[in-house]
């Protein structure tokens, strides 16, 4: 009884080892379909949740810290960054650190020092990281940030001066030139969520915002239903880049943020890990809720009222960074007249 019951656990043993090797080789007659392997999802990029194009997919994100003085405009590039940060620096003056993956423009300037603010910024994308100097303290935070850190002095021919400004407003880099020197993650990691096919932006009806950073820093968004984006203005005069471009972003978030060590000063940090109010501009309406962010090492999520994540439409955004207690100035659009 012992011999047999060893030759059936051996025939069923070689059984078994034959049919895993059928299987490996495609053999054993089962379904084909039942052998189909499913189809990947589409890649979209990363920092717009559009289908991509070009190189967005295989490359860095590129960082640039910009001016945002009347003499610096019109600036190189800020029409073509993905995601741009408006953030206070001193004299509650306003710079811009704006963020490029999808598409590279020829020159993106004119490029200013670190601030403090930065590093958690960038923390969670990587990538390459381009400036032009900063306080010592605010040149460490970046250095210990995961980033490629490339300023004037070891940019090369990435950064160039612009012959028909003055410095210190004259400094320009090379996109190309700057994500060549490398940086990981490749593609960055998602910073927001967006819509899907079939979901749609529900909030209140919004035709224009005043973002209120110290006047004359205070820009206006118009919502222009033609291209479904938000047309950057201060007072009436059009935000444009060197281009020729309106900015107009499809998507603009209030981040109600602190400044650690008083709004405007030289030391002043936005504090962006932690929670705080939000306010989510899209599609022609606002959604007010929450931002949270526990870590510096993953982006802040937006949810409403109910817990729930605010969705973004694809596209480019810009966040800013507006102390807490600044207003927002929002204007809805005009009551439909009663039908008759």
């Amino acid at each position: 009884m012992r011999r047999r019951t060893t030759l059936v656990v051996q025939a069923v043993a070689a059984v078994a080892a034959l049919s895993l090797v059928l299987a490996a080789c495609g053999g054993g007659g089962g379904d084909k379909k039942t052998q189909k392997k499913s189809a990947p999802k589409a890649a979209v990029q990363p920092l717009t949740g559009l289908a991509p194009a070009g190189d967005s997919v295989t490359r860095p994100a590129l960082e640039v810290k910009v001016d945002n003085t009347a003499p610096a405009r019109p600036q190189s590039g800020v029409d073509v960054a993905d995601v741009v940060y408006e953030e206070v620096v001193e004299g509650e003056l306003t710079r811009l650190l704006t963020i490029f993956n999808s598409a590279l423009p020829d020159q993106v300037g004119p490029i200013r020092s670190v601030r403090a603010t930065d590093p958690n910024i960038v923390w969670p994308l990587g990538g390459v990281f381009a400036y032009s100097g900063g306080a010592p303290q605010n040149v460490d935070l970046i250095r210990q940030a995961p980033v490629n850190a490339v300023d004037e002095t070891g940019a090369g021919n990435a950064m160039f001066r612009e012959r028909t400004r003055q410095a210190p407003l004259n400094l320009f880099g090379r996109p190309n030139e700057l994500v060549a020197k490398g940086g990981q993650p490749v593609p960055p990691k998602p910073l927001f969520q967006y819509l899907g096919n079939n979901e749609q932006f529900a909030g209140d009806p919004v035709s224009s915002m005043r973002i209120g950073f110290n006047p004359p820093n205070d820009p206006t968004y118009t919502y222009d239903a033609a291209s479904r984006t938000w047309k950057r203005a201060y007072g009436p005069a059009p935000f444009t880049a060197q281009s020729g471009q309106q900015v107009a972003p499809t998507n603009v978030i209030v981040q109600f943020t602190n400044y650690e060590g008083g709004v405007g000063q030289p030391t002043a940090e936005g504090q962006t890990v932690g929670t705080g109010d939000a306010w989510v501009f899209s599609d022609g309406k606002v959604v007010r809720g929450r931002w949270n962010r526990p870590a510096k090492e993953q982006p802040a999520q937006y949810v409403d009222a109910t817990g729930k994540p605010i969705k973004l439409q694809p596209g480019r955004t810009w966040v800013e960074l507006l102390p807490i207690g600044a207003p927002v100035d929002v204007t809805a659009p005009p009551s439909a007249p009663p039908s008759s």
